[in-house]
């Protein structure tokens, strides 16, 4: 039996910039809602060893997963998850070298009103970003217990941890017709603990309805437990006409507030958002994951009217996590069961026209990991309306599986090879009557049809473990396996929500890397508990390999901050005043409670620095105000001045 193969391929990161500013939305308490039914899917990476002359590291492992599911169940393309080859002509690549205006378009964006899962299958993927590796955790750990978030924000201990020791793994290859070579995963170590970053992912055609009171059960059971490291979060017609994108560029519009309201609650920080026209990405991020999460950069590729109208297309996000690239892209593709090729066409000029500065990543299909997700539009063929009905109702939904055109077309179309999705388990998403649950009944009548989907790539290649000495390099990927493992916890859609004529659909996965670059590039030093103005000194310590820049700043943020610009106070950090600053007076949280401080880069346009949560007490000297004779004049005065006027 031929035994798999791997393409080596390796890719870089990015990086980019942005400036302070000011801003506050206020979070309503939402009801969290029924749970869904999970799935297990595993997607794990082999190869680990051990590196003569190196210390004893740290086992780490896999969590228990609910209702399991075997291996041969799961959606595969038709080939392995190599480079893609695409065989229908391709548009012109863009020209690598982009002047002032190219860089400002890549930044990662946060929205200008905002100032400032036993039979696994195995794939690999790769590369990571340059820094250095540290031996043991450095980020911070959790809220602290009597704060209303969740608890955990823990990162299991040792950067350099790999998976425990593994033998060879046994291959198996999946008979011709519908399949990828695959490698399973032998079992876990007794002691295994790795529990893998947490990815909650949410794709959604809203059909420019103004968003629902609640969107809780949307994040799963367990938003609130702080199980889940992200969540990104794609939306397809979100209203963009014209009044409306005129007051969403003045002020945040409902669905990005809706949702930084209801996951700021929980811990999560906006990351980033890019938006087009009606196609909305948001990625969030625990707080304590924030000075690992580097070089965020977002694309939009129109596709539209020929690539002149953003109503179709796909918006992207892609950064480096702990050290390894992953990119979430968000499509809306053509309508309409005749329009397969252009989808099709639509999805290739999308991977193609998304290029990322800074290093070898810079395509899509570069990254480490890709999610792919969004209203995609692939419809069943052949069976009529009434076949498709019966076959729901009577819960016969492998039926309509066989002449789903994305499973069909992942035999045929290479731009396909090495997707992979989790079995279509939930009732199709699309088309519902607006306000009920019940399929399209006007005239046009719309088969049913799973429009929404999600679905992941990895890399044929394993990561090289970040380091400037190439002999070093070799030996520790190899030691440390050098590749991620995805797997998927859940695939589901949320029935419930009647604003629109598409369900939400979401999917649960963890990340499982070999290694982590987890040192902060900065360190923040201070005071566990401000009570007097004279503890508001905090001093920093940055990495050698870090360039400061004048626009650096250091901020307050109150625990449930929504964005890295909805800080209370902030103070320049400034490169020639040396490493420390000094919040005045004037700039103190006038409310006690708990804050964290964040160190803000202006050339990585994201926080790289973020300490512990601790406790500001009510200040007397700044906050009481002084009520002698002179004191109550002036207030009388003032009163009187504004009944006058």
């Amino acid at each position: 039996m031929d035994q798999m193969q791997q393409k080596q391929s390796s890719i870089d990161p990015a990086r980019l910039s942005g400036q302070p500013g000011l801003n506050a939305f206020p979070g309503p308490a939402l009801p969290l809602q029924p749970t869904a039914q999970d799935t297990s899917i595993t997607c794990p990476i082999v190869g680990s060893g051990k590196l003569p002359g190196l210390g004893p590291v740290q086992a780490s492992g896999v969590r228990e997963m609910p209702d399991q599911v075997r291996p041969e169940h799961v959606q595969l393309g038709s080939s392995p998850a190599v480079p893609v080859n695409i065989s229908r002509p391709r548009p012109t690549a863009l020209n690598s070298s982009r002047g002032p205006e190219a860089d400002t378009k890549d930044k990662a964006s946060i929205p200008n009103r905002i100032p400032g899962p036993h039979n696994p299958i195995s794939l690999s993927q790769s590369p990571t970003e340059s820094s250095l590796l540290s031996h043991s955790l450095q980020s911070p750990h959790s809220f602290i217990p009597q704060s209303n978030l969740p608890q955990p924000c823990l990162t299991p201990p040792s950067s350099l941890s790999p998976k425990p020791g593994s033998s060879p793994q046994p291959h198996r290859t999946s008979s011709p017709g519908g399949s990828v070579e695959n490698q399973l995963q032998t079992d876990k170590t007794e002691g295994e603990t790795d529990y893998g970053f947490r990815v909650h992912i949410v794709t959604w055609n809203v059909g420019s309805a103004v968003p629902p009171d609640d969107i809780t059960s949307l994040f799963g059971p367990h938003a609130g437990d702080g199980s889940t490291d992200m969540f990104i979060i794609g939306l397809q017609e979100v209203n963009s006409m014209i009044n409306k994108r005129l007051k969403d560029a003045l002020f945040t519009d409902q669905w990005s507030e809706l949702c930084m309201d209801t996951l700021s609650r929980f811990g999560y920080v906006l990351v980033a958002s890019q938006r087009m026209q009606g196609v909305l990405l948001l990625v969030f991020s625990k707080f304590c994951h924030l000075p690992f999460l580097r070089g965020l950069q977002t694309e939009k590729t129109r596709t539209g009217l020929g690539g002149y109208w953003g109503n179709k297309g796909g918006v992207s996000a892609r950064m480096t996590m702990f050290g390894h690239p992953v990119c979430f892209l968000n499509c809306h593709l053509p309508a309409h069961m005749r329009n397969l090729e252009q989808r099709m066409e639509d999805f290739e000029s999308i991977l193609q026209q998304q290029q990322f500065e800074g290093g070898t990543a810079s395509g899509v299909l570069d990254h480490d990991v890709v999610f792919w997700f969004g209203d995609l539009n692939f419809r069943i063929e052949d069976y009529d309306i009434h076949v498709v009905k019966s076959a729901i109702d009577s819960n016969k939904l492998p039926l309509l599986w066989e002449r789903d055109q994305l499973n069909i077309a992942k035999n045929s179309e290479s731009i396909l090879d090495g997707f992979l999705e989790g079995p279509l388990k939930f009732p199709p998403t699309y088309k519902f009557d607006v306000g009920t649950h019940t399929y399209d009944t006007s005239s046009k009548k719309r088969k049913p049809a799973w429009t929404d989907r999600i679905l992941w790539r990895l890399r044929c290649t394993g990561s090289p473990v970040p380091t400037h000495n190439a002999t070093l390099q070799r030996g520790l990927t190899s030691w440390l396996g050098g590749a991620t493992k995805v797997v998927q916890h859940s695939y589901r859609s949320h029935m419930g929500y009647t604003c629109s004529d598409h369900k939400p659909v979401s999917a649960v996965f963890s990340l499982h890397f070999p290694f982590k670059v987890d040192l902060p590039l900065v360190t923040l030093e201070y005071e566990k508990e401000w009570t007097k103005v004279s503890d508001a000194t905090v001093r920093f310590t940055v990495r050698s390999n870090f360039q400061r820049s004048s626009w650096d700043w250091v901020a307050i943020y109150k625990v449930g901050f929504k964005h890295h610009k909805d800080y209370v106070a902030y103070v320049w950090a400034k490169a020639d005043h040396g490493s420390q600053v000094t919040f005045t007076e004037e700039d103190l949280p006038r409310d006690a409670g708990e804050y964290i401080l964040g160190f803000y880069s202006n050339n990585m346009n994201t926080i790289i620095g973020v300490t512990m949560p601790f406790q500001v007490r009510t200040l007397p000297d700044v906050f009481l105000p002084v009520f002698n004779e002179q004191g109550i004049k002036q207030l009388l005065s003032a009163i009187q001045f504004s009944w006058i006027y």
